[in-house]
């Protein structure tokens, strides 16, 4: 980029109510990070703004759970992400938090502006109401059936079934999330943005006017809005957490989250600025400013529709440039989930992975949920590292600089002359820059992240094809020139992986004991990024191999979540009707030991069995093949109902039944006696 340019880039606050997991990370925090590094790299004035969202309703519940106060709960996940994005290497130029003193002036007094000039509609309507809570059910307080998809846990302001937006009263069979209770309807006041009066403008601007810069995921998301027609909505809630509508007759009401959150870009700006001692009005109100927002493809509504229509009604702000939605990253092939902890919380990957920041990074980006849903797996996050980074970049830079300490001691040759390959190396080293750079500018960091790759493969080739451990035997002023040429190839690694890889490139900086004097644009202008005579360090391995058991204790930690979830979630059946003492008496149920197993041809569940019962010796059909091996159950000691009447089934008759029950994961579990000296024969009663 040649021309100096101001950017406002922002990623979606954070909901204060649990940590921050991958899905975040792939879908906004390390995009909007690769992209602001980017821009710095290439000498833009930049801010990258965030924040942690505090207020709505879902902390209020989670608090009530806990037993807490609100503020505790925000208090306590707010610290957890502001460090784990740290540690992260995520670099914002500020992270604010929603119950900032200048969050809460700045969003009342941009309610209050718009409220003054008359942008807002002031109605009195009916709102569900809980008799019992003494409280009217605000958006996440209120479930029922969603009125497009027919989903029966919507919620009151949003269903994430089908993405459809609605009010609580638009519900079938809503219940209150409180008491369980049926609401019923009150009247209550509350503020309104029309935004119905910007549907025209919305379409124009962006159906039409970014038809041919806007993701596709995001232009249809809008079309689709603006296609069933807008409404009216509510800009304000009967809640006693967050911020108060700063207007007489509002007692007892707030902000509604959706309102309040994106104004916290602009105070996290003013809060910055005042820190810096700078103005924070250009990034926000100059034309020349571009404003990009990274979200992931659930807030698209929020950042192209409605905050959108609220800068407009408020006249002075810029409009975003760009909106470049990601889709959801799910985990193991399943929909990562807060609520039933099936994720991995970035803070929890730090102290299990230290020091491998860049790993996540890269195997999140290389798998980047850019287009569609992708699927995060352990195995291929291994298989990024070891066959990736380990194998092509780390070795290639390896192989530099223990070849240049041991030929050299350290300190890069004079060059002789250029052979063609050398000057094509040069040349296609000199490409890169420009070819990284476009697919970051079009928001393509998937593909942007296997172009750098690709160069640390060039360096990998051009190596293995002029083998200096080999030439240096015959031909050493050869090899000053292969290792020369390699050198500045590292060199150029160092400047473009930082956006993606930064305590990478930090480290490698220091290996080539160079300083930021290197610009991203100076890889393009010269063949020589690293000079002669320049001393550089010792070799010291760039990324570690990833070993199976690494792999198989997160696979396990995952599958002793999704067990306690079954566990939890499983239906109890209820009790059969009561019988009496002599029914269970005729019950013989007897301990024996299995002694032949196998599995009949042709079905898919069904064991055929040799079973010692003690008074004989008999065949008993199971339906237990889909969860034991017949080798494995040689030997098991088991419970049979002896005296049931015989059956045939596929062609056996079938001469008692194995007592089981099921496991949380949905298999069976043999019902044995405890004691192992237990003889075959003996009654349980």
């Amino acid at each position: 980029m040649s021309n100096s340019q101001r950017y406002t880039i922002t990623a979606a606050l954070p909901y204060t109510n649990g940590p921050v997991h991958i899905g975040h990370l792939a879908g906004v925090y390390v995009p909007a990070d690769i992209y602001a590094r980017y821009l710095r790299n290439t000498g833009n004035d930049v801010i990258y703004i965030c924040g942690s969202d505090e207020h709505g309703v879902p902390i209020t519940i989670k608090a009530k759970k806990e037993g807490v106060s609100p503020q505790d709960i925000v208090d306590k996940y707010h610290t957890i992400i502001k460090k784990s994005f740290q540690d992260f290497g995520i670099s914002f130029d500020n992270y604010s938090r929603t119950t900032a003193k200048i969050h809460h002036e700045t969003a009342s007094e941009f309610f209050k502006k718009l409220y003054n000039e008359g942008k807002f509609i002031e109605e009195s309507n009916e709102q569900l109401y809980d008799a019992e809570a003494n409280q009217f059910l605000a958006d996440r307080f209120v479930v029922g059936t969603c009125p497009k998809c027919g989903n029966e846990e919507s919620y009151g302001d949003q269903c994430e079934s089908c993405g459809t937006s609605h009010n609580a009263t638009d519900l079938i069979n809503p219940k209150s999330a409180i008491t369980g209770n049926v609401p019923t309807t009150k009247i209550t006041k509350h503020w309104y943005l029309p935004l119905d009066k910007y549907e025209k403008w919305l379409r124009e601007w962006i159906v039409e006017g970014h038809k041919n810069d806007w993701k596709t995921n995001v232009l249809g998301q809008v079309k689709s809005w603006l296609d069933d027609g807008l409404k009216p909505r509510a800009v304000t809630r009967d809640l006693d957490w967050g911020i108060p509508v700063p207007v007489e007759g509002a007692d007892g009401k707030v902000l509604y989250v959706w309102f309040d959150a994106p104004i916290g870009y602009i105070s996290s700006t003013k809060e910055w600025a005042a820190r810096e001692g700078k103005d924070w009005e250009p990034y926000w109100k100059d034309e020349k400013t571009k404003l990009i927002h990274f979200i992931g493809k659930d807030n698209i509504v929020f950042h192209c529709i409605i905050f959108p229509a609220m800068l407009k009604a408020e006249g002075s702000y810029i409009l975003p440039e760009n909106v470049p939605a990601n889709e959801f990253l799910n985990l193991e092939g399943n929909k990562i989930s807060t609520s039933k902890n099936w994720a991995v919380w970035l803070h929890e990957y730090l102290e299990d992975f230290p020091d491998k920041q860049d790993v996540l990074r890269y195997a999140l980006t290389a798998n980047a949920p850019e287009t569609k849903d992708n699927d995060f797996t352990w195995k291929d996050f291994q298989a990024r590292n070891n066959n990736e980074l380990v194998a092509i970049f780390g070795n290639f830079i390896n192989r530099v600089v223990v070849l240049t300490n041991k030929y050299y001691d350290g300190i890069i040759p004079e060059p002789n002359e250029f052979s063609d390959v050398d000057n094509e190396t040069l040349e296609k080293l000199q490409k890169f820059p420009s070819v990284i750079s476009s697919s970051i500018e079009r928001y393509r960091f998937r593909e942007a992240s296997q172009e750098l790759m690709n160069l640390a493969r060039l360096g990998n080739k051009y190596l293995a094809d002029e083998e200096p451990w080999k030439v240096i035997k015959e031909n050493p002023e050869r090899v000053k020139t292969v290792l020369y040429v390699a050198l500045q190839i590292a060199t150029g690694l160092s400047i473009v992986c930082e956006p993606f890889l930064p305590f990478t490139s930090a480290k490698l900086e220091g290996i080539l004991n160079i300083s930021k004097n290197v610009a991203w644009d100076d890889i393009e202008k010269t063949n020589e990024l690293i000079a002669p005579n320049h001393k550089i360090g010792k070799a010291e391995l760039l990324f570690a191999k990833i070993e199976d058991e690494e792999v198989q204790k997160q696979l396990d930690k995952l599958e002793a979540t999704k067990q306690a979830n079954e566990a939890e979630n499983k239906v109890v059946e209820p009790q059969k009707e009561t019988i009496e003492f002599d029914d269970f008496t005729k019950l013989d149920i007897r301990v024996g030991t299995i002694l032949e197993a196998v599995k009949i041809p042709k079905t898919k569940k069904l064991l055929q069995l040799k079973v010692d019962v003690g008074l004989d010796i008999r065949t008993i059909v199971s339906g237990i093949a889909e969860s034991f091996k017949p080798e494995d159950i040689i030997g098991q000691k088991v419970t049979v109902l002896v005296n049931l009447a015989p059956r045939v089934l596929k062609g056996i008759e079938s001469q008692g039944m194995i007592l089981m029950t099921d496991t949380p994961d949905g298999k069976l579990a043999f019902i044995e006696p405890e004691n192992d000296s237990v003889a075959n024969g003996e009654q349980v009663s």
